[in-house]
């Protein structure tokens, strides 16, 4: 009878601790269910309270600021979110800033574009484009009364250029030149074949640079010139352009990897639709000339990562 009541009091106690695994498997389930609810969630990606964009001046930095105040403003409405501009240093605090999500939209030259790609899986989303044409040249620019008529002249000269991180300002200028003149490194040509170089800070300071006489050859975009008339009127006669750089994709508004895809998208369509905006494009043309807001793709710059990858661990950045 013991023996029993001993097995029946066993069944029970199985049956109970049946009954508390079963409630715990369906309390589990739902936990599991709302977790992945969660990853999910935060899979999407993030949207800031305050989204940031980065600027570098390619020319018065003391004006940049101000004149993409519009720009922020209205890319705030057309989002529904607080939109901030910031002025970097340059480029190099550009990228860094993005790879802290303290900036999370970067107008970004391609080589700026490729050093962010590379570290920090920014993804470039659109392009400008300038005079109806995604490439440009970089420019070589002397004082015409300088006796500077070719790339061979410029040995034992002093160079300006706004700093590494430029595309056009550095990195084809120097990868040219290396290439044409025999040097492996950009430090050997800093070097060896220039007598000194200038980080200006900027590419209108650079061509500054060579019109008072504190430098032989600044590289800029092209037209540099342009930029400088109002205030030096005499600059397209002062200034003589002796050669040019092989093409070069236009700079892009590229974006931090953990922004939410949909917005991410709705940021891109509202840059788009102020193709349509004559407002909105005179502003993107007064900070960087751009005429017109196109779809880009990170193939498009592969020329500028193998470019870079001949002399990556060369400069300093």
């Amino acid at each position: 009878m013991k023996k029993l009541y001993s097995l029946l009091l066993v069944l029970a106690l199985a049956l109970v601790l049946a009954a508390c695994g079963g409630s715990d498997d369906s309390d589990s389930g739902e936990e599991s269910s709302n977790s992945n609810g969660d990853d999910s969630a935060s899979s999407e990606g993030m949207i800031p309270d305050t989204l940031v964009m980065g600027f570098v001046p390619s020319q018065d930095s003391d004006t940049i600021a101000n004149t993409v105040e519009p720009l922020a403003e209205r890319l705030g409405e057309e989002l529904g979110i607080e939109v901030q501009g910031e002025v970097m240093t340059n480029y190099n605090a550009l990228v860094e800033a993005m790879g802290a999500n303290q900036v999370h939209i970067g107008f970004i030259p391609a080589f700026g574009y490729v050093l962010a790609n590379e570290q920090y899986d920014v993804e470039v989303i659109l392009k400008s484009i300038r005079y109806g044409a995604g490439t440009y040249k970089a420019q070589y620019v002397v004082h015409t009364d300088s006796g500077i008529e070719s790339l061979e002249d410029l040995e034992g000269k002093i160079w300006a250029y706004a700093d590494q991180g430029s595309t056009s300002g550095y990195l084809f200028p120097a990868n040219q030149l290396m290439e044409e003149f025999g040097y492996d490194t950009a430090t050997e040509l800093e070097s060896d074949f220039f007598s000194a170089t200038v980080q200006s800070g900027g590419h209108d300071n650079a061509a500054i640079a060579v019109l008072e006489g504190d430098a032989d050859v600044a590289t800029t975009f092209d037209d540099v010139r342009t930029e400088l008339e109002e205030e030096y009127p005499t600059v397209m006669e002062d200034l003589t352009i002796i050669d040019y750089t092989d093409e070069i994709p236009n700079d892009t508004i590229s974006v931090t990897k953990d922004l939410d895809a949909e917005f991410v998208q709705k940021i891109k369509d509202t840059f788009l639709s102020f193709n349509d905006d004559p407002e909105m494009i005179e502003i993107m043309n007064e900070v960087y000339n751009w005429d017109e807001i196109d779809e880009a793709t990170d193939e498009e710059y592969q020329v500028v990562k193998d470019t870079y990858q001949k002399f990556k661990d060369n400069i300093e950045l």
